[in-house]
Order: structure tokens, then sequence, then C-alpha cells
């Protein structure tokens, strides 16, 4: 899936949210960025973390951040105006135009999730790791991303729609046996599941909501509906017993 200009807006609305700030910091802690390292973001976006990465590995490293959205990179190019370590790549996760074993890491935020054939944008993220380089993953598992407040059978309608805008529903339960057969080592998993119950413009259900409704139009459901499931959430929020719960998962592993 290519995040176009209307759902690029909403994806780094999304990334400015708490949701997005506190999957970045995850990243952070757990990469051991050096100065003078080599770093790619497959799925970059609009540039959130590049920034981080172009600080942290300064002048003598590089960043290089990947996205197949033309739209994406242009704001990331924006974003990353400052820094003269920082390139960007507008191409696809299985094709990337750098030299083999030239990265020292290689991270992702909710990007491999839509790639249909993952083990080809795999295999490329390997291609471009160094031995004992480190792969930073965050991915959601879809199965527990769910609203509540609004009438059951409608609001199961709305999340079957949504279904269809991810190819790999639960990627964090495919990734640890991907991995090992890519020559991957010392793979953990840590959670990052969070519960919101506010839909303020500062909360990433507001922007994550958006997006479901988006979709589910595209899939075929009725505007009516759609908005009948917002009002529905909206009334909620206001009753008290509004939520928002999403699951998602850090993956980390060393190349042998």
């Amino acid at each position: 899936m290519e995040f176009g200009s209307d759902l690029g807006k909403l994806q780094r609305l999304m990334a400015s949210s708490i949701a997005g700030i506190s999957r970045r910091h995850a990243i952070l802690e757990t990469l051991s960025i050096k100065p003078g390292e080599q770093i790619i973001d497959i799925g970059c976006g609009g540039g959130h973390l590049l920034e981080h990465l172009a600080k942290a590995v300064g002048e003598q490293g590089h960043v290089y951040g990947l996205d197949p959205s033309k739209d994406q990179v242009a704001q990331a190019r924006e974003r990353c105006l400052e820094f003269d370590n920082v390139t960007l790549l507008n191409s696809y996760a299985d094709e990337i135009n750098l030299e083999r074993n030239s990265c020292n890491s290689v991270t992702s935020t909710q990007a491999f999730e839509y790639i249909e054939n993952i083990d080809a944008a795999l295999a490329e993220a390997t291609r471009v790791l160094i031995s004992g380089g480190a792969f930073v993953n965050i991915s959601i598992l879809w199965d527990h991303f769910k609203f509540f407040g609004a009438e059951e059978a409608l609001n199961n309608r709305i999340h079957d729609a949504f279904k269809a805008h991810c190819s790999h529903q639960m990627l964090p339960m495919e990734l640890p046996g991907k991995l090992t057969q890519l020559g991957y080592r010392d793979l953990r998993n840590k959670s990052l599941a969070f519960l919101i119950t506010q839909r303020d413009k500062n909360s990433p259900a507001h922007y994550t909501e958006e997006t479901v409704a988006f979709f589910a139009l595209n899939q075929g459901m009725s505007e009516s509906d759609v908005m009948d499931w917002k009002a529905q959430l909206a009334k909620a929020e206001k009753e008290g017993r509004f939520g928002f719960t999403s699951f998602p998962v850090l993956t980390y592993a060393f190349l042998n």
C-alpha cells in the first residue's frame, strides 16, 4: 500500500502523536547508535525518525530514508533540510539502491506488514546490513486492534472492511521464523500496546479513526454507515465508554 497525499497526511499526524513519539523512542532506545554509522529507515514516511537518526550518527555518519510514496519522500526531504547526512530513496523495499553490507542498522515502523512479497523485502534489507548489524521493526498485531463504543454489528463490519488495508495482519508472529531463516540471531520482542479513551486531536485514536473510515468507504461501505459509526464513537466518548486499543510489537535481532 502506498500512502498518497490524503493518507500520507493522516500518517504524518499519527507519527506526531504520542503513539508515534513513543515508537520512535522505543527504536532509539533499542539501537546502540555510534557516530559515523549508516542506517536505513524503510518506509520512512514523513521523516520523523530520520531527523533523530541523523543527529545520532553525526556528520560522519549517514541516514537513508526509503519510501515508495513521492508525497511522503517530499515531506521527509522538507523535514530534514538542515541535515546534510540524510538521503531519501523513492523506491520499494525490495529494490534498495545501496551496496551490500553498507548499513549498520535497518529500522522500519509499520511498513513491512503492507508489503505483499515480504520475503523479498526482508531479503533486500538483509542484503544491505553488515554482519552483526541490527534489524529493528515495529508492526501491529491487527487482530488486537479495535475501537470500542459503537454498536457491535456496525463496529465489526467497519473493522472487517479495514482488514483489507494490510497484507500481513499478524506480522510479529511471522517475523521470528523469517528472520531466523535469513540468518539473524538473538531475536527479541517488546510489547508497545496501549489503550486510549480520548479522541482529541493530540490522540492517535482521532487520526486512526479517520484512516479506518477512509478504508471502509473504499471497501464499499456506505457513507451513512461510516458517518453513523463515527457519531456513535463520539457519543461513547461523551458518555465515558469510548476506547481504542492497539498492539504494536517491536521486534529486533542481529545478523550473523
